[in-house]
């Protein structure tokens, strides 16, 4: 079985060219799976039926697992059965009857401009390591972009002559974002002052050094935002992708195109855009309940 999943993800990386974040979380659900299947003593894939499927996911659930993280490991395995079936290492998919939970529709958390303010005031910029996490969160509500966009930006992403920068987002798709004078300035200062002290002797094209001078991680940026959160008095469950959602929703509440956010957010469908126009709408029944003499 073990053989199997090695050959699926040299399968995902050479020929589907998938990106590595996405086949590192595809791996992991798998390994997990075979696990619980070495411990009902099943190590073959022909013996995995719909009944073992359900049972392993009435395990997560009972362990408090997120029904998004249900829902990647239905996808992990659909296409992994895909594979198996592909290439006649099974019979059956007992994939095929396995439906997504339902997700829950819930709006996610989003700082208001004075949040924002305070959170950018927490890091101390006469620091090196202050002046770099000033500047990762002033580029991250400047331009909205996922961590993983963020970590991986290089030192030849830059344009700041012309006020853009290009990265990477899902799919190894391309883009081009503006970026505001207020980041540029920072990004500039962290340039002179700070990324050269953290670099030291070792080399690296990243934009963004840890202390040993090489690139920050997906939880180092995690880590760093929950510990200045906790500095402020903000009581609302902040993320990275808080600042994402809050980059949008402000530019959409300040009269910004939905087709521009959506370019702006890489987003490959208008529909995944659009439930910012809920939490616009939201913005738009408090300023109603405020100001109108007869609410």
């Amino acid at each position: 079985m073990d053989q199997l999943v090695n050959e699926y993800v040299r399968y995902m990386l050479v020929e589907r060219g998938l990106a590595n974040n996405s086949i590192t979380s595809y791996k992991q659900d798998i390994v997990e799976f075979v696990a619980f299947l070495k411990q009902l003593g099943i190590s073959d894939w022909q013996r995995v039926d719909q009944q073992v499927i359900l049972q392993y996911m009435a395990q997560l659930k009972a362990a408090g697992k997120a029904k998004s993280s249900i829902t990647r490991f239905i996808s992990a395995m659909r296409e992994f059965y895909l594979f198996l079936m592909q290439f006649h290492y099974v019979d059956t998919n007992p994939m095929l009857k396995i439906d997504l939970p339902k997700p829950d529709h819930h709006l996610p958390a989003v700082l208001t401009e004075q949040e924002i303010n305070q959170l950018l005031m927490q890091p101390d910029p006469t620091t090196k390591i202050g002046l770099r996490d000033r500047t990762i969160l002033e580029v991250m509500y400047a331009t909205g972009l996922r961590v993983s966009e963020l970590i991986g930006l290089k030192l030849s992403d830059l344009h700041l002559d012309m006020q853009l920068i290009q990265t990477i987002g899902k799919g190894d798709k391309e883009r081009i974002i503006p970026i505001g004078t207020v980041a540029i300035e920072w990004i500039q200062r962290y340039l002179q002052l700070s990324r050269p002290r953290l670099l030291g002797n070792h080399r690296s094209n990243h934009l963004f050094l840890n202390a040993r001078g090489g690139g920050m991680s997906r939880q180092s940026i995690w880590q760093k935002i929950k510990h200045y959160v906790a500095q402020t008095d903000i009581q609302k469950n902040v993320t990275p992708h808080t600042l994402r959602h809050s980059f949008a929703t402000h530019i959409l509440e300040n009269g910004a195109d939905l087709r521009i956010i959506q370019e702006l957010l890489g987003h490959s469908d208008i529909a995944t855009t659009q439930f910012y126009t809920h939490i616009s709408h939201r913005h738009l029944s408090a300023v109603y309940d405020k100001y109108h003499p007869r609410k």
